[in-house]
């Protein structure tokens, strides 16, 4: 009993700290990114490059990990089909996600570019209505409402507000959206189920082919003419074993707790990065009414998704315990 106990408390232990390891990679990456493109001292003004950066040490790393040392497995069930109708709008929309998400952040605060990201459901949702994945509803809408309520609120008490920012920000909401979109039809539509690390494997290659076409064209002249070849190899390294680090922290959330855990922490991490900015960057200075707008509008979906998460996992754990007891009573 006592062992069992003991084990119990390391299983906590080890969960806890997968969940902290998250939000603490999680925020310190948003924090990370905004100081690489927007330090004088880095001197990498290039979203661009740094999301092509990531993608290619992200598919090299895949590689190594799941062909060369194989630490890890990349699932099966990939086709050709699947691979072009969903893998790679997924990699484009991804791509699209974090070029124009990385470049908001030259021109806002990252608290304000994360309390705009609360419009996020709302996105999703009229777009799974139109690719028939969600129903339209009268709760629903009055949900959605009130999320574009609350971040109408944030962005009317925003001090500095640059709309070049919110422009890109709400760009790489749109294309965020999008991806969840396809992600959802991939699993549903196609049943393919895939782990982080196999869908790094699958999307990273193709999201730095669609990053590699706008750098050539729109950076890549800019870095020639500045001669900005010459950054910091170790800090930009440094950046992108964090983005990777970050991803395999979601894959151990996930497969140590659940979906629901990942998306408390998510709210954790929302909260953390807001009120950290405004302590840590001069150019954010939050107000009451952007902390009650973000409330609103945080509020709003995570009450409704929590819940609804929280009942497919009572019915899931529900489904599993049906054999446990047969299989007793059928012994006794």
């Amino acid at each position: 009993m006592a062992d069992q106990r003991r084990k119990l408390m390391s299983e906590g232990v080890v969960t806890y700290a997968y969940i902290l390891l998250y939000i603490a990679l999680s925020s310190g990456q948003i924090f990370f990114n905004k100081w690489v493109l927007s330090s004088k001292e880095i001197n990498f003004p290039y979203p661009l490059a740094l999301t092509l950066l990531h993608m290619v040490f992200s598919s090299v790393l895949c590689f190594v990990l799941t062909k060369v040392l194989k630490i890890m497995k990349v699932e099966e069930g990939m086709t050709l089909d699947i691979y072009i109708s969903s893998v790679i709008p997924i990699g484009a929309m991804f791509a699209m996600t974090l070029w124009l998400g990385n470049t908001a952040y030259l021109y806002i605060s990252v608290s304000f570019a994360q309390m705009l990201k609360a419009i996020m459901p709302v996105a999703v949702f009229i777009l799974g209505v139109a690719a028939g994945l969600e129903v339209m509803s009268c709760r629903m809408l009055l949900i959605m409402s009130v999320i574009s309520f609350g971040v109408l609120v944030a962005s009317y008490g925003e001090i500095n507000i640059n709309w070049v920012g919110v422009i890109y920000q709400m760009g790489g909401v749109v294309g965020e959206a999008l991806r969840l979109i396809f992600m959802e039809i991939l699993v549903k539509r196609k049943g393919l189920k895939l782990n982080p690390i196999s869908v790094m494997y699958y999307v990273s290659p193709c999201s730095a082919l669609c990053l590699l076409v706008p750098w050539i064209f729109l950076e890549k002249p800019k870095m020639d003419e500045q001669l900005t070849w010459s950054f910091h190899p170790l800090v930009l390294t440094l950046n992108c074993i964090c983005t990777f680090a970050l991803n395999l922290s979601v894959f151990l959330v996930i497969s140590h707790t659940s979906a629901l855990t990942i998306r408390v922490a998510g709210v954790v991490k929302d909260w953390v990065v807001v009120l950290l900015s405004a302590l840590l960057f001069v150019d954010t200075k939050l107000t009451l009414i952007n902390l009650c707008g973000y409330a609103i509008g945080v509020a709003a979906y995570n009450s409704h998704k929590l819940k609804k998460e929280a009942s497919r996992v009572i019915s899931d754990e529900s489904r599993d315990a049906l054999p446990l007891i047969s299989s007793s009573t059928s012994n006794e």
